[in-house]
């Protein structure tokens, strides 16, 4: 993958810093039928975290790349937030509920790149 934009990169670090696991970013640039230019995808291990996470994913985007989401879905539950970034959509998930949409797999022609876990 190409130099990750600086939103993607704030995107991450906000989801290492509450623990995200399993970070993919799926780079959907070259892909015209695609809602993003990228996806990150991350698991957490309650919806408890994935509310953390979501928060710390909005704090970071918008202190370290001046963005803010145009959309955040599913906090009500809390077992798959997806945040609209208008370029990124960030989808914070639960196991389950990870397993069960595959999204990293639904764009076969996708560049996917995962972060390694920080411990």
């Amino acid at each position: 993958m190409a130099q990750k934009p600086l939103l993607v990169e704030k995107i991450i670090e906000g989801i290492q810093e509450k623990k995200g696991r399993r970070v993919v970013v799926a780079d959907l640039t070259g892909i015209t039928s695609a809602p993003a230019g990228y996806f990150v995808i991350c698991t957490c291990g309650s919806p408890q975290q994935v509310e953390a996470v979501a928060d710390s994913v909005e704090e970071f985007a918008r202190k370290g790349a001046g963005e803010k989401p145009a959309a955040v879905a599913g906090l009500n539950n809390a077992l798959w937030v997806a945040m609209d970034y208008g370029t990124v959509m960030v989808h914070i998930f639960v196991p389950e509920a990870r397993e069960h949409y595959d999204l990293e797999h639904l764009w076969d022609d996708a560049a996917l790149t995962e972060v390694p876990d920080l411990d």
